[in-house]
């Protein structure tokens, strides 16, 4: 708690929040966790194997939230602007080395995300064994849609995930697909973070990941969620 002598020297953004579904309340974001190469065959087309022995984790700010119907520019510093669709968990309960049964308890809805990736960064990060930082973690790269509440979708695993541009099929394939289930991303990741209510997880994008550019019209969604938008604009 401040004392009268102390003040806040600056004013800040409060925690942008997410719509849910049936709700007047809205889901505040704390914290944005990201699991890679968590469908067979976007590891492959990444050049890569499936590997099951560890999840990949990397972080994005809670700045980096754009709502479903956003127009974002195009992001600086890259000729190479990529979307993966992905299904979004978000936490409601505290967890630590949870349990799998804990970390079905603590989940408390989905939603519908894109992970915009600065693709050019992310190769160039590779070669040098450098962080992703600058292709990953960027305002308007975790765009979200509305959340569904865990209890008004049912087990996951037979929803189709798909992503269109301008109309067209990019992405298509079922949650079943993810090499981790929901409850293993959970209980892995809580053994190394205290999660809690807020905290967000994008759970991997399946293959058929590509560019997008000025004037494009994203729309994607997944079984029994709502659905997300995005129009990628003219660069600032």
């Amino acid at each position: 708690m401040m004392t009268a002598s102390e003040f806040v020297l600056f004013d800040i953004p409060s925690a942008p929040c997410v719509p849910v579904a049936g709700e007047a309340g809205r889901y505040p974001v704390r914290r944005i966790f990201c699991i890679g190469k968590n469908y067979a065959d976007h590891a492959r087309e990444m050049g890569g194997e499936p590997d099951k022995s560890y999840p990949i984790y990397f972080t994005k700010p809670a700045s980096a939230i754009a709502l479903s119907g956003a127009t974002i520019p195009y992001p600086p510093r890259t000729s190479d602007f990529h979307y993966e669709m992905e299904m979004v968990i978000a936490l409601g309960k505290s967890v630590f080395n949870a349990s799998p049964a804990d970390a079905a308890a603590a989940i408390y809805g989905y939603g519908c995300g894109l992970d915009m990736t600065r693709r050019d960064l992310q190769a160039q990060a590779k070669t040098r064994g450098a962080p992703w930082d600058t292709a990953k973690a960027f305002e308007n790269s975790a765009i979200i849609g509305a959340l569904t509440k865990a209890s008004d979708v049912g087990p996951i695993g037979a929803q189709r995930i798909f992503l269109q541009v301008n109309g067209e099929t990019r992405q298509d394939a079922h949650l079943r697909d993810m090499l981790f289930s929901c409850e293993e991303i959970i209980a892995d990741l809580s053994s190394y973070y205290h999660l809690a209510p807020g905290d967000l997880i994008f759970t991997g994008t399946p293959a058929g990941v590509g560019a997008v550019n000025v004037g494009d019209e994203l729309a994607g969604g997944i079984d029994g969620l709502a659905p997300i938008s995005l129009a990628i604009g003219a660069p600032d």
